[in-house]
């Protein structure tokens, strides 16, 4: 398994801006899929803690829905304590089952009109792991998957069988 994690080079101005995502072996009849984790819900009192001005782009012609799901993005992302403790269970837990581990940050400030991956829809393609309902889950915070398996080549496909 392959770890990759990139920090900053000066200080972030939250400390709420770590992505991650994974890239699974197989998973659902696919081969490595990858996976967009995020944390589905958050408090309140810290959402109206940030100074949203600097955090984000906000041109004229945004709408207020464009710009709350900007924040969204942000929102879903992890600290760097969160991120550590994610990834260090993803090691001890999946470490077979993975194929990398990657870890960013956000660039601020975020454009506004992003979508935040909680509000992506599922089908027969697009679905979430929800990593909480898994026995054993031992994180305190919520953490979801996003992928999409019409992106992932089939483990087997006919020729092959």
């Amino acid at each position: 398994m392959e770890l990759s994690i990139t920090t900053p080079d000066q200080t972030l101005p939250i400390h709420r801006a770590f992505i991650v995502n994974i890239v699974i072996k197989s998973f659902k009849g696919r081969k490595n899929v990858e996976v967009h984790l995020y944390r589905p819900q958050w408090d309140k009192a810290e959402e109206q803690s940030y100074p949203w001005d600097r955090l984000l782009v906000q041109p004229p012609s945004q709408t207020k829905d464009k710009v709350d799901k900007s924040r969204q993005v942000i929102l879903e992302s992890f600290t760097e304590a969160e991120r550590d403790q994610l990834i260090d269970y993803l090691k001890e837990r999946y470490q077979d089952r993975l194929t990398l581990i990657n870890s960013a940050f956000l660039s601020f400030p975020v454009p506004a009109g992003l979508m935040p991956l909680s509000m992506m829809p599922e089908n027969e393609n697009f679905g979430r792991i929800r990593f909480e309902l898994i026995p054993n889950y031992s994180l305190d915070f919520q953490v979801h998957g996003f992928y999409d398996l019409g992106a992932h080549a089939p483990i087997l496909t006919g020729e092959e069988l």
